[in-house]
């Protein structure tokens, strides 16, 4: 079986752990490794402040918290994501708007935005999907003239770039994601950063019970979202890797290039020519000239050992935001089109040229299965 993921664990990593385990960094409270993590990953980023948290999801939560976006508040969101945008806004009783796809990049497609904001619209929440960049510059642009917050989801994109500048740089806040499969990982966990010293404070407040003085008085509603002292040691061994990691993802990314450009009816990933792809998964649309759709390729790949995931079910889909008071029905032709048909395939950066070499060859036994019938 070749997964379609295995994290990037070395010796490093259990030494960072053992050694934060000894030091008794066990919760969220002692230590220095988080502030150590915080402040290390902020920088690298090109930030001032990280919140650490134990998920990305937790991120994206405290991020809308901590922007004062609250009952009835509309936020608009990409359509192609993980739920966990669309909880952000959910659990804090905001309605999310879903914004429709680009067909090349499959991020969310500028050119909507603008039409879809009301008078109750408060927040943009990008998703740079799969590791490829949305182009900040302009998305910030429409947000400065519209006067709306920008909190970008970077759960797939720790490293990328927008003309040089790294994603998470942009807005008023950008939230970040270590789970199992991301770039760089915790296990669990998540990160917050930010320029603004003010909400620095408020999301460290809202992640932590609130504690202030007198210690068990407390000002805000907050939540229990610390990340623990050993994920963050483990965090910072894995942060000294990021680059060599990336490498990896850009290796692999170019290697399927290669071998698939000649398959007809695969769509492979973009790279504009402003932008740093850092595949954090190698994603394919299967498009009719394949001969087979989306759903009998992963059986065809299934059943030689290959291990593959399906794309996002659309935020314009799911059953309790379309429930939810205030949701408006907003057409997304082309992110239904990529539920449908989009796929990602094997993406570990330890995965070898030949492995790559046979998936793509499989995806083309697949082709020429259905030339021959």
């Amino acid at each position: 079986m070749i997964p379609v993921f295995e994290p990037e664990i070395g010796e490093e990593e259990i030494a960072a752990v053992v050694a934060a385990l000894r030091r008794g960094e066990i919760s969220g409270s002692f230590g220095k490794s988080i502030t150590d993590f915080e402040e290390h990953f902020a920088a690298f980023c090109g930030r001032k402040y990280g919140i650490a948290v134990n998920s990305g999801t937790a991120a994206l939560h405290i991020a809308v918290a901590a922007a004062g976006i609250g009952d009835g508040d509309e936020v608009l969101l990409s359509a192609s994501t993980n739920i966990a945008t669309a909880l952000a806004a959910y659990h804090n009783r905001a309605v999310s708007v879903p914004v429709d796809s680009e067909v090349e990049t499959w991020n969310l497609n500028l050119d909507l935005i603008e039409p879809l904001i009301s008078q109750r619209s408060r927040a943009i929440l990008p998703v740079h999907l799969y590791g490829h960049p949305v182009d900040m510059d302009r998305l910030m642009e429409i947000a400065q003239r519209n006067k709306l917050i920008v909190i970008e989801d970077c759960a797939e994109s720790h490293g990328a770039t927008v003309r040089g500048r790294m994603t998470g740089s942009f807005g008023q806040m950008a939230c970040f994601s270590f789970y199992a499969n991301k770039i760089i990982t915790t296990g669990e966990g998540g990160m917050v950063v930010t320029d603004d010293a003010a909400i620095a404070e408020k999301l460290r407040l809202l992640r932590n019970l609130a504690f202030s003085k007198p210690r068990f008085q407390h000002l805000l509603p907050a939540f229990n979202f610390r990340m623990t002292g050993f994920q963050a040691a483990m965090g910072l061994a894995q942060l000294k890797k990021i680059k060599s990691i990336i490498e990896a993802k850009r290796r692999l990314a170019a290697t399927y290039n290669r071998y698939l450009k000649d398959i007809p009816g695969i769509q492979t990933p973009a790279q504009k020519d402003w932008a740093l792809n850092v595949y954090w998964m190698y994603a394919i649309v299967v498009h009719p000239q394949f001969g087979l759709d989306r759903d009998g390729l992963i059986e065809f790949l299934a059943k030689s050992g290959i291990e593959t995931r399906t794309f996002f079910c659309p935020m314009n889909q799911q059953p309790f935001l379309r429930s939810q008071s205030g949701y408006r029905d907003v057409p997304c032709p082309v992110a239904d089109q990529l539920w449908k048909d989009g796929l990602y395939l094997p993406s570990a950066g330890r995965l070898t040229e030949r492995e790559i070499q046979q998936v793509a060859e499989t995806i083309q036994k697949a082709h020429e299965s259905q030339r021959r019938v």
